[in-house]
């Protein structure tokens, strides 16, 4: 087997790192200097050799050098505390990295106790290449992620967060995952399992009592706050809590958001978006036209435009307040008004959903018509009513009344007369009847014609493709159409390649193998006609005004 690619190899970093409360640099850096021993997967390990009763078969690929090296370095360092190293023994709080003097002792190697039955043998190495090796790939990740140059403050920002969490805890699924994470890697255990027994919590026939849970893991997160030292795997618990409770994609993302938004442990609004939007799609199903429901509608729709009155938004959706009000007492009259406006009302949230950007003013319109919808007195009881909504979207069944709404489909407009770059619709089919639409020549708008000649080209050649396809009678599945950047195979050596244009395609159709399809179009197809041999399901067409046949 070829070596794993860096991404590759740096994923199982990540894994074990999390898994141990190690800093992740600490194992690339062993790979870079250690190279030994060769492995049985084509790998080089991490120095990692067996120990105690870790036969030479289970350190033998690079997932288990890994593995044994996260799980030998936790045991490294809790050696190092027992013998009286204290946190800043162990890290450069201004650099947010391991110490030299640390580095220095994982350099030395190590062989754990004969107890210690998960911890594997470290072999010695350069301390000079060890410190270089780490601090580059400590360096990448900082710089990737644009922390400051100083972050002697990231244990107090930790801390001042973690002191709010139970001001903010909602019982959500990912805010317990992230407790239990922190918890897990701060008391060094494995898996969350062993978090509910190191915290007592009853277990009835293996399920955890949710509401026990909850209040174990915020007592057990004040504990961690007041017995915080700064040890390694004391700061990466918190670190990860930040991570999983904003939901943010690394380490280092959710220091930045420390050092950029240390104010506040939670973004409720972001949280509630899919309430919103889930409660939003369900009012034109729910409207039965009673008067509290019109005023919660209309309110809403106020909020939402930033009109100043009810006044206002009446004559916005298209009734002239002062009729109404001179017509109070004819039944006839209001119950026509009633139903015009229950009609305007119903065509404007029928398209919330789909237009719902969460802007602030769309949210607050939003959370209004939830307060007068549900009856709410405040704005915390619709806050939590919203919070109890996504509690019930994580547990339903995707056909459960709780679950979340299917999103609706966007209505558009009729197409042009005539396609301009400036008004393409991604959905709509770039041809009046035909099968293949703008969102496929264009991978979803990801690459949009700049110009004219481009859209004329896309559909140039949209008209040859629709009359392939009917001759096939399969649909074509596009990889590519228009693609700006020109090369799109690897190995293909074009110095120029008419996906740039926009009239060509690689496509494949299920079924049917690329070669049956080159040979399907070959006797007609005007342009350019290609099929791969290292690719058998690829078929590639183009626009071209004379006739060329090619294997790649």
């Amino acid at each position: 087997m070829a070596q794993r690619s860096p991404d590759q190899r740096n994923e199982y970093y990540w894994i074990e790192a999390t898994r141990t409360g190690i800093h992740k640099s600490i194992l690339a850096a062993l790979y870079a200097v250690q190279g030994e021993p060769p492995l049985s997967d084509g790998e080089t390990g991490l120095g990692i050799a067996p120990a105690n009763r870790i036969p030479p078969s289970q350190v033998n690929t690079l997932s288990e050098q890994v593995h044994y090296a996260a799980n030998t370095l936790r045991s490294l360092i809790n050696m190092l505390t027992a013998d009286g190293w204290q946190g800043k023994d162990f890290w450069n709080v201004i650099g947010g990295h391991y110490s030299d003097r640390f580095l220095r002792q994982v350099a030395e190697g190590y062989r754990p106790p004969s107890t210690d039955l998960l911890a594997a043998q470290l072999e010695p190495t350069d301390a000079d290449d060890l410190i270089k090796a780490y601090k580059a790939d400590w360096q990448a990740d900082a710089q990737a992620a644009r922390l400051p140059e100083n972050l002697t403050a990231t244990d107090k920002l930790l801390l001042a967060f973690v002191e709010q969490l139970p001001l903010h805890y909602d019982g959500l699924a990912y805010q317990r995952q992230a407790l239990l994470e922190g918890l897990r890697i701060g008391r060094k255990l494995d898996t969350h399992q062993a978090v509910a027994i190191a915290l007592k919590v009853p277990d009835q026939d293996g399920c955890v009592d949710e509401a026990a849970l909850d209040k174990a893991l915020l007592e057990g997160i004040k504990q961690a706050e007041r017995y915080f030292a700064g040890y390694p795997n004391q700061r990466e618990a918190l670190i990860r809590l930040v991570q999983l409770w904003h939901q943010l994609d690394s380490r280092e993302a959710a220091m930045r958001w420390l050092f950029e938004s240390p104010e506040q442990p939670t973004d409720w609004h972001r949280n509630l978006d899919a309430a919103l939007l889930a409660f939003s799609q369900r009012l034109v199903t729910g409207y039965r036209g009673r008067g509290e429901q019109r005023f919660a509608l209309t309110e809403g729709y106020r909020c939402w435009h930033h009109l100043d009155s009810r006044t206002q938004a009446i004559q916005d959706l298209g009734l002239d307040p002062q009729v109404l009000a001179g017509n109070t007492h004819e039944p006839a009259t209001m119950a026509q008004a009633a139903r015009q406006i229950d009609r305007a009302l119903l065509a404007f949230w029928a398209t919330v959903p789909a237009t719902y950007t969460g802007t602030e003013h769309e949210r607050e319109a939003l959370m209004q018509t939830v307060m007068l919808w549900r009856g709410m007195a405040s704005r915390l009881a619709a806050v939590q009513s919203l919070v109890t909504d996504l509690q019930q979207m994580e547990h339903a069944n995707r056909d459960a009344p709780e679950a979340m709404p299917a999103p609706p489909v966007v209505a558009t407009s009729a197409p042009p007369t005539c396609w301009t770059p400036d008004n393409l619709q991604l959905g709509a089919t770039i041809l009046p009847s035909g099968s293949f639409t703008w969102a496929e020549a264009t991978q979803g708008g990801l690459y949009l014609p700049p110009d004219q000649d481009t859209v004329d080209a896309i559909r140039r050649l949209a008209l040859l493709v629709q009359e392939a396809r009917d001759r096939i009678d399969r649909p074509f599945s596009v990889v590519a159409w228009y693609y700006p950047n020109g090369q799109l195979l690897p190995g293909k050596d074009d110095t120029f390649s008419r996906h740039a244009l926009g009239d060509a395609l690689t496509f494949y159709c299920t079924g049917i193998t690329g070669q049956q399809l080159y040979w399907a179009l070959s006797p007609w197809w005007p342009g350019g006609l290609g099929k791969f041999h290292h690719y058998p399901h690829l078929c590639y067409v183009d626009a071209r005004n004379y006739q060329v046949r090619w294997t790649h």
